[in-house]
């Protein structure tokens, strides 16, 4: 006999708990949190406390919560639940907490192996770089320099990477010395529903 193993009760109360705020909010948004350092997660979530309610569930709770909502429209949520999302709960008019959420990116330092979102440029002018290693670091991507009072300077600008590449590791290294952050990272509305007025 094949029995399915009931499902267990804390489990239950996270989709009932869910269920409630799909029902007692205007507005469920769902926004991607990929690549979001913790700490600027907690910020972000400081920031909207007491707007909005936050909430990282397993992609099959909100799904099953979705389903029992009563709400045939809101089940359309499901094909922009992928891996790393949000479900954020507020009775702030969706386009109102998009904009928030919008407002609270940070810029952020480049990884390894990120994709880059444009074109990324070495700007010309002073640096607080010391000559040394950063000279042949420099070199290899053919930035132009010179020494000025005992710093190097690039003489003009430079494309390290192009849009949608990836980011090499030496590559992410210069902009770290450099302290250029070509992300902006936050939580990225992707879509919302409105309760009140479907």
């Amino acid at each position: 006999m094949n029995q399915k193993n009931p499902v267990p009760k804390y489990k239950k109360e996270i989709v009932q708990g869910l269920i409630n705020l799909i029902k007692n909010n205007k507005t469920v948004l769902i926004a991607s949190i990929k690549d979001i350092p913790a700490s600027q997660f907690q910020e972000i979530s400081k920031k909207l406390r007491g707007k909005t309610i936050i909430k990282v569930p397993k992609k099959n709770l909100i799904f099953k919560a979705l389903d029992s909502s009563g709400s045939e429209e809101i089940k359309k949520l499901k094909e922009y639940i992928k891996d790393n999302i949000a479900v954020l709960f507020s009775n702030l008019d969706p386009f109102d907490l998009a904009s928030e959420l919008i407002e609270n990116k940070r810029p952020a330092k480049a990884k390894a192996g990120q994709e880059a979102p444009q074109d990324i440029e070495i700007p010309a002018g002073p640096t607080d770089l010391m000559p040394g290693p950063a000279i042949s670091e420099l070199g290899a991507f053919g930035i132009k320099i010179q020494i000025e009072n005992g710093k190097i300077n690039i003489k003009e600008p430079k494309i390290i990477v192009k849009q949608n590449e990836k980011i090499s590791e030496k590559a992410a290294d210069i902009m770290n010395k450099l302290d250029i952050k070509p992300f902006n990272m936050g939580f990225i509305p992707l879509t919302a529903f409105d309760t009140k007025d479907v």
